[in-house]
C-alpha cells in the first residue's frame, strides 16, 4: 500500500482528493492537515510515502513545509508533491529546490493524479515531467549562463549521459531503452549520480542539471 498524506486548507478539496485516491486498491490516504505546521508533524507521526502539498496555505505554506521535511533525515523516504494552480511564479521553483518530488496542476485529470501518486513512490520519475521541465527551463533563462559545476566532475562519461537524460524527464525504463542497457543498471547509475552528488531525488538531480549548465534551457521542447 502506498500511504498517503494530504495537506491543503480546504477540507472540501481534501475530501475529493481523499474519495479518489481510495478507490485503488493500493493507496490508503493516512492523514490530513490544512496548512504546513500540521502537515510537518504529520509527518513525523505517520511516515507517509507521498505527501500531496498545496503550495499557497495560510501561516506556513507548502514551501517552508516541503523545505522542512526534506532537511529532515527521518523523512528521507517521503516525497513530497506540490498542488499549484501553475501560476509560473518563482514559488514552485523554489519547491523543486526545496526538496519536492516534483508537482501537479490541481485540476489535473484523476487517473493523472492517481499516476503521478505511484510514480512519486517509487522514486521513479519527476511528476507532470515537461510541465517541470518547462518551469525549470523558464527560470534558469532568467539568469546568467551559469559555470560548469565542479561536482560533476565525479562523474563519469556515462553516468553524466544519464544525467542528461533524467533532466529531461526520462524514467529508468525509457533510459534503459535510449542507452541500451537493462532497467537494473539504469536505476544503479542513477542511484550513483544522486549519491555521488548528493542530491536528495530526481527533482533535485534535474534542478542542478539546469544550474551547473548541463542541461540549458531550449534543449528541450516545451
Amino acid at each position: 500500500m502506498i500511504r498517503i498524506l494530504l495537506a491543503d486548507d480546504q477540507k472540501l478539496v481534501r475530501a475529493g482528493f481523499r474519495s479518489m485516491l481510495e478507490a485503488e486498491d493500493d493507496l490508503d490516504v493516512v492523514g490530513e492537515a490544512s496548512d504546513g505546521d500540521e502537515a510537518v508533524a504529520a509527518c513525523r507521526e505517520l511516515r507517509p510515502d507521498v505527501v500531496l502539498m498545496d503550495i499557497r496555505m495560510p501561516g506556513t505554506d507548502g514551501l517552508e513545509a516541503a523545505r522542512r521535511i526534506a532537511a529532515d533525515e527521518r523523512l528521507a523516504d517521503v516525497r513530497v508533491v506540490i498542488l499549484t494552480t501553475f501560476d509560473l511564479d518563482d514559488y514552485v521553483y523554489g519547491a523543486l529546490r526545496a526538496g519536492a518530488a516534483g508537482f501537479l496542476v490541481k485540476d489535473t485529470e484523476p487517473e493523472e493524479l492517481i499516476h503521478a501518486v505511484r510514480v512519486a513512490a517509487r522514486g521513479d520519475a519527476l511528476i507532470s515531467p515537461s510541465v517541470t521541465r518547462r518551469l525549470i527551463a523558464e527560470f534558469a533563462g532568467r539568469v546568467k549562463a551559469p559555470e560548469p559545476s565542479p561536482r560533476l566532475n565525479a562523474l563519469t562519461e556515462r553516468e553524466a549521459e544519464v544525467m542528461q537524460l533524467v533532466a529531461a524527464g526520462l524514467t529508468n525504463d525509457e533510459i534503459a531503452a535510449r542507452l541500451v542497457l537493462s532497467p537494473a543498471t539504469a536505476k544503479t547509475h542513477v542511484s550513483r549520480i544522486m549519491t555521488k552528488l548528493a542530491v536528495r531525488d530526481r527533482a533535485q538531480l534535474v534542478v542542478l542539471a539546469y544550474e551547473s549548465g548541463m542541461v540549458r534551457p531550449g534543449w528541450l521542447a516545451p
